[in-house]
């Protein structure tokens, strides 16, 4: 019995999720492509609504792959984190002055963050609207960072390490940033790897 539910959590929920994920991600592009938006409409997020929840956006991050697609949804509950990516309530959203915070598993659930620490500096990380494309660059790696899962200063709009001389993104009002958190072992863990990241590109989105 016990041995049957390890496997369904990290074996079993791995399917069920990338399937999942693919078919949100399926079902973002279709709505997009039917209602794109207009050619003189502000850049805006677009929701899709999903069984889940809204899904927001869809991340992409070259160093994991040409088929490496992520939906975000809104909020960070069990269910959306099940199906993808959770974009912590509260923060900004994508492209906007602030800090858009996300959240996803490390191990399980379709382990979208699995790959975090093999991240560095300089990588991209490609999150796209209905309207718009939006390209930000790694300013920490994905492993530089480790802290509680209580460390809430890592969601604030302008994250501010209390640790003297810590690893922390740009201290300047008006950047747009992004943050990427999970779980720091593959194992059961309270600690939460962190990696940031600032806005270096924004495009009209085609196609």
């Amino acid at each position: 019995m016990v041995l049957g539910y390890v496997g369904w959590q990290y074996y079993g929920t791995n399917v069920v999720s990338h399937h999942r994920q693919a078919a949100i991600v399926d079902q973002v592009e279709r709505a997009w492509r039917e209602h794109p938006a207009g050619a003189t409409a502000p850049p805006t997020v677009a929701t899709v609504e999903v069984d889940e929840g809204n899904a927001e956006a869809l991340m992409r991050i070259p160093r994991f792959g040409d088929d490496y697609v992520m939906p975000v949804l809104a909020g960070t509950s069990d269910d959306v984190l099940a199906a993808g990516l959770g974009h912590f309530a509260g923060t900004a959203g994508p492209g906007e002055v602030g800090n858009f915070a996300l959240a996803g598993h490390r191990v399980t659930h379709g382990e979208p963050l699995r790959d975090l620490p093999e991240l560095v500096v300089g990588d991209h990380v490609v999150v796209e609207t209905r309207d718009t494309t939006f390209t930000y660059s790694l300013v920490t790696g994905g492993d530089d960072l480790t802290v509680p899962f209580t460390a809430s200063w890592v969601l604030d709009p302008v994250p501010t390490n209390p640790s003297d001389g810590g690893v922390e993104p740009p201290q300047a009002d008006g950047e747009a940033l992004l943050t990427l958190t999970t779980c720091s072992e593959l194992f059961h863990t309270d600690d939460r790897l962190v990696a940031f990241a600032v806005l270096v590109d924004t495009q009209p989105r085609t196609g």
